[in-house]
Formats: C-alpha cells, sequence, structure tokens
C-alpha cells in the first residue's frame, strides 16, 4: 500500500479541546435531563379500581367480565373483527391473543384509588382501606396473581386534601414494608398538579420515607397526572409540565392525560369532552415533547362510555374505544386508562391489531437496514431505533412471539434491546 496522503486542515488542535472544554457542562446536563427510554416494559394499559372495592378477586372478576362480554356480544372472531372493522386476514389471531391474554393477564397495570373514585372518607376509614391495599398488594406479588405493576393513587398536594394524601401514602408504603419490602412493580400516581412545587413536595415526602427505613435514595418513583390546564401552560408563559418532570430529579416514570378533569378545567362541555377533542390533543403533544428523551412515558386518558346494556349499545361503545385506542396508538400514546371489564377486549384489540398488521413491514425494513440491503425506503439509526422499539412493545404485550420476530429480523431479544436504547450520540449501533 503506498503512503497515506497528508491531509490538510487549518485550525490548531487546541481549537477541538477549547470547545469541547466549553461544552462539558451542556454534555453533563444533557446526560441528566435525557438519558432516553429506561427500556422497560411499559403497561398497555392502567385500570383504577376505588380503594374500597379493591379485592384478592378483583383482577380476575375484570377478566371474566371482559370474556363473559365477549362472549356474549361477539362470541367468534369473525362477528368481533365485523363490530370492529379487524381486516379478515388478522380476525383469528387477534381474537384468539385477545381471549388468550383475558385467561391469563387481564390487567397489565392496576392503581388503586384514593383520590377521585374513592372521595372524602372519615379519617380511620381511608386508614383502614389503604393498609388493606398494601396487605393485599403484598399478598398478590407474594402469591403470583398480581399485576406486573400495582400501586395507588393518593389525593394530590393541594391544601384541603395534602395532609389526607400524605397519610395514606404512608399507611401504604409501611404497610408494604411491614409485609416484606416494596414490589419491584410498585407505582404510585400523584394527581391533579398545577405547580412543580408540589412535585418537589412530594419527593421530600418519598425521601423522608426512604431514610426512614434505609431503602435506597430514589428508590420510589411516581406518575404525574396531567389533570389542569396550569399543568401544561403556566403563568409565565412556560411548559409547567417540563418544569414538573425536573422537580421531580429523576424519580418520574410517567405523565398520565386526564380526559375529564382537564376537558373541564379549560371550559369543555361534558358532551365533548373526549380523548380526541382538539384541547385533549394539543396538551398530550405538550406532554410528549415534555417527556421526549427523558424516559419518562405518557399516557392517555379514558373514556367514560362504558360497553354496557343491549349487544347494540354495546358494539357502539366497543368502536368508540377502539378507535380512540388504534387513534393514540398512531400519535405514540402507548398506554392509556380503562375503566371498565368491557373495555379490556377493544383494548386488546386495537393494540394487538396494530403490532401485528405492522409486523411484517417493520421486520423486513429492519432486516434490511442490518443487512444494509437499501430498498425502497432510506432508513437512519433512528428509524431503526423506533422500528426495534415498536416489535419489542409487540412482544411485551403478547401481540407477537419472540420466536416470530427472530425469524422475519434474524434478531434476537438482546438485538432489538440494543437498537432500542442505543446510548445518546451512539445512534450508530450496527447488528451484532
Amino acid at each position: 500500500m503506498g503512503q497515506q496522503e497528508k491531509v490538510a486542515t487549518s485550525l490548531a488542535g487546541t481549537v477541538s479541546e477549547e470547545i469541547s472544554a466549553s461544552l462539558t457542562a451542556v454534555d453533563a446536563e444533557l446526560a441528566r435531563r435525557y438519558p432516553g427510554d429506561p427500556g422497560t416494559r411499559q403497561p398497555v394499559h392502567t385500570v383504577y379500581v376505588p380503594g374500597d372495592t379493591f379485592e384478592p378477586g378483583t383482577l380476575r372478576s375484570w377478566g371474566e367480565g371482559a370474556l363473559a362480554a365477549l362472549d356474549e356480544h361477539a362470541p367468534d372472531a369473525a362477528s368481533f373483527a365485523a363490530v370492529l372493522g379487524i381486516p379478515e386476514e388478522l380476525a383469528g389471531p387477534v381474537h384468539d391473543r385477545v381471549r388468550a391474554k383475558l385467561e391469563r393477564e387481564p390487567v397489565e397495570d392496576l392503581r388503586i384509588d384514593f383520590e377521585d373514585g374513592y372521595g372524602p372518607r372519615p379519617d380511620a376509614e381511608e386508614d383502614e382501606a389503604a393498609a388493606r391495599a398494601a396487605r393485599l398488594v403484598s399478598e398478590a406479588y407474594a402469591n403470583g396473581t398480581a399485576a406486573p405493576y400495582m400501586g395507588i393513587r393518593m389525593k394530590c398536594m393541594e391544601a384541603g386534601v395534602r395532609d389526607r394524601g400524605i397519610r395514606t401514602t404512608d399507611v401504604f408504603l409501611t404497610g408494604l414494608m411491614e409485609a416484606g419490602g416494596l414490589p419491584d412493580g410498585l407505582v404510585l400516581t400523584l394527581p391533579k398538579v398545577t405547580y412543580p412545587e408540589q412535585v418537589t413536595a412530594f419527593v421530600r415526602l418519598l425521601e423522608a420515607f426512604e431514610k426512614a427505613h434505609g431503602l435506597d435514595a430514589g428508590r420510589i418513583g411516581f406518575e404525574i397526572q396531567i389533570e389542569t390546564s396550569q399543568s401544561i401552560l403556566a403563568a409565565d408563559g412556560t411548559a409547567a409540565v417540563a418544569r414538573m418532570i425536573d422537580a421531580a430529579r429523576g424519580r418520574a416514570t410517567g405523565l398520565h392525560y386526564g380526559t375529564f378533569d382537564y376537558s373541564a378545567c379549560v371550559g369543555v362541555s361534558a358532551a365533548y369532552q373526549a380523548g380526541d377533542h382538539p384541547a385533549a390533543d394539543h396538551a398530550k403533544a405538550v406532554m410528549q415533547v415534555a417527556a421526549a428523551g427523558t424516559g419518562v412515558r405518557v399516557s392517555d386518558g379514558s373514556t367514560n362510555v362504558l360497553p354496557v346494556g343491549p349487544t347494540a349499545q354495546v358494539h357502539e361503545a366497543w368502536r368508540l374505544h377502539y378507535g380512540l385506542t388504534r387513534r393514540a396508538l398512531a400519535r405514540a400514546y402507548y398506554q392509556g386508562w380503562d375503566m371498565h371489564p368491557g373495555h379490556l377486549p377493544t383494548r386488546y384489540a386495537a393494540v394487538y391489531t396494530f403490532y401485528r398488521e405492522g409486523l411484517e413491514p417493520a421486520a423486513a425494513r429492519l432486516a434490511a437496514y442490518v443487512a444494509k440491503a437499501g430498498g425502497d425506503v432510506m432508513d437512519e439509526p433512528a428509524t431503526a431505533k423506533a422500528l426495534s422499539g415498536y416489535l419489542l412493545r409487540g412482544i411485551d404485550c403478547g401481540a407477537l412471539d419472540t420466536a416470530e420476530v427472530a425469524r422475519l429480523t434474524g434478531l434476537t431479544r438482546a438485538d432489538l434491546d440494543a437498537f432500542a436504547a442505543p446510548r445518546r450520540g451512539d445512534l450508530t449501533v450496527t447488528a451484532p
């Protein structure tokens, strides 16, 4: 080989060093604020059950209620697909997977509610309910009947209910510790946040609890519920939700949109309060941008139209819920709320159809990217990240099987994880 030709430059090496030195603080800030997605499973929904009605058999009863609704109102794959408009070729696979999910794991994330779904109660009554919730959650994790994620929604940090919310959180967490410790799937939800200082106050509460029990600092995370206009746009015109994420000091795990409280807050009349209202779209778009890259997940809200009554009425409610869920998935809101067992069939039908109809195109694009095979789409590393994330979400919820994804892509689960969560500044991940 010939001697390598020297490339001419104009700048001294010290220029690059000085520039890097000037950006050291920015590099550290980027790493702190935007660590990227944690790479853990995100549930497709959250189910809320009032604190006084939660029982050991609640999760199973939701599954049984959902299966009963299917048996009564869409007893086979063809009828279920016809109601929802599921493509004919997906009718059987989606129907079979929905039924299997309802039998195996009907609820992915459960929140025992001590806020709106519970209301004001005498202190002794709420104390007892919070302690009971802790006992039942601990037993569920011990005997294998728990949902992957479980926890409580306490009352908010506003003056009128602040002390009660703090006490319920303390009673619940203390009960878990006394029963053997905090489960890995523990999730807390802080509702009706209006100011970042309320998030800071909740962090102080959790810090005090961790210190009292000798837990690692930061062990307890929580979701922030976005239910007020002030949580989106602060009085000074800034995006308050971004400041709330910062105020959580790394503990925020999710931002959950509260459909009806937020809609009412901005003056939407009751008949038009829904997840596809322009006011809802604006709020969720701000949430999404504020959370992007921070590791904080965004969740859509719920519909209050319940699939109950005559079959025609159930079908109408199912079509509404299915459509809202598919709309949310297309907008990258991969989680939502479900308020009734009858919502579970359409939650999983929408999610499974979304992933199964996109399986082969996504797998082909990712395989082509890995092989540098080209094709009619020129994909970037960031797109490979999105494709892998899509396939992983499908696997986690039961829409896809690891084996079929491996067959179509030639990639293992570990390979997909590597593509889906590259380090900051390293979007040039190549095939193993």
